[in-house]
């Protein structure tokens, strides 16, 4: 089935609009010839549903084969008008024959008076329900169009999307992988067996990586577990210089974010906050969901006299071109330096399911 007839709710729509038109024919034809309502409605329902089923599908092909962006006005206008006249004349000749039989029946209820007037009127009104039905195609084939081009709007967005968050993913590794291999080259000549620990937890953490990078979104605590996992190859290298505290709500958790967000933050905090402290210090993460939103913090212990450069570099801008990119204007990222402790917040939609 093609054009209103391709839903079932069409359908239903086509048929309510078109016994009402019936309706009115009625109306018209007990007023043009002084006929009873009952034998007015009883030739002009029919006929009206027949006609307008019929017009449904000749003006729905009409609009298809003469689309308003493609061919010429006139063309279309004369086109247009050739159909409804032959329509009308079918109309007009549907009526006779349908109105004969009703007579035949030779019932006082039955049948009406064909004149001249009546016919005429018959004859005005299909050509009116013919326009009437080529304008309501033509506006649902361009509101398709609309639609169509929306959807594919849209489809390329989201497409283009994807493409920015898989090139800024792919900046991650690299940037991790020069500060681990800077961290195993400095311990390579005082502690080599400390190195090869190091080496073989790097291993283990691009194998737990690999993983996340599967999924679009992974849960905040699959994230922190590799923060940990992380954290655990550093204090390698840093020993009881470092130390470690997680504060995650029990319905922060479950909620979902791209994976590998929190890397950048927490190599920052270790690099550009505890490798300046002598006496080492902390990396604190901790996670709170409020309502929608969901609210992460990484913090770390910064020397005031010589903070170094946190919040500088290719990680903090990474992490904030990848909420840009998923969530838009619903995702910020805020850094604060105050009581010798350096912050970064990130606030973004508390979501469980992916859509």
């Amino acid at each position: 089935m093609q054009g209103p007839f391709s839903t079932r709710r069409g359908a239903a729509l086509y048929l309510a609009a078109s016994l009402l038109l019936g309706l009115v024919m009625g109306a018209l034809v007990v007023n043009t010839v002084g006929a009873a309502w009952s034998n007015g409605l009883l030739f002009a329902i029919p006929v009206t549903l027949v006609y307008c089923f019929a017009t449904g599908f000749s003006a729905y092909y009409v609009c298809r084969a003469y689309p308003l962006a493609e061919k010429p006005p006139f063309s279309i206008l004369t086109v247009l008008c050739l159909s409804a006249v032959v329509s009308a004349a079918l109309l007009a000749a549907i009526g006779l024959a349908w109105n004969g039989l009703l007579q035949a029946a030779e019932v006082a209820w039955a049948g009406v008076e064909i004149t001249a007037p009546l016919k005429a009127m018959i004859f005005g009104l299909g050509v009116v329900l013919y326009g009437l039905s080529a304008a309501v195609h033509y506006l649902a084939i361009e509101f398709g169009k609309a639609r169509l081009a929306e959807r594919r709007e849209l489809e390329s967005k989201l497409l283009a999307q994807e493409a920015e968050l898989r090139m800024l993913r792919t900046q991650i590794d690299p940037h991790f992988l020069f500060n681990s291999l800077n961290s195993i080259s400095a311990l390579t000549g005082s502690n080599p067996a400390a190195a090869r620990q190091m080496t073989l937890q790097l291993s283990d953490f691009f194998r737990l990586s690999l993983g996340l990078e599967a999924h679009t979104k992974v849960t905040l605590e699959a994230e922190c577990a590799l923060a940990r996992h992380f954290l655990a190859i550093e204090k390698v290298r840093f020993g009881s210089r470092l130390t470690v505290e997680q504060d995650i709500a029990d319905d922060a958790g479950p909620c979902l974010l791209p994976p590998l967000i929190l890397q950048p933050l927490v190599e920052n905090a270790v690099k550009h906050g505890i490798g300046n402290l002598v006496a080492g210090g902390a990396v604190r993460v901790a996670a709170r969901r409020t309502g929608s939103v969901l609210r992460i913090s990484v913090e770390n212990d910064v020397d005031d006299d010589q903070p170094g450069a946190p919040g500088n570099g290719i990680g903090l801008a990474n992490v904030r071109q990848r909420l840009a990119a998923a969530y838009g204007h619903e995702a910020s990222v805020a850094c604060a330096l105050e009581d010798k402790l350096y912050r970064v917040s990130i606030t973004l939609p508390a979501q469980t399911t992916e859509s």
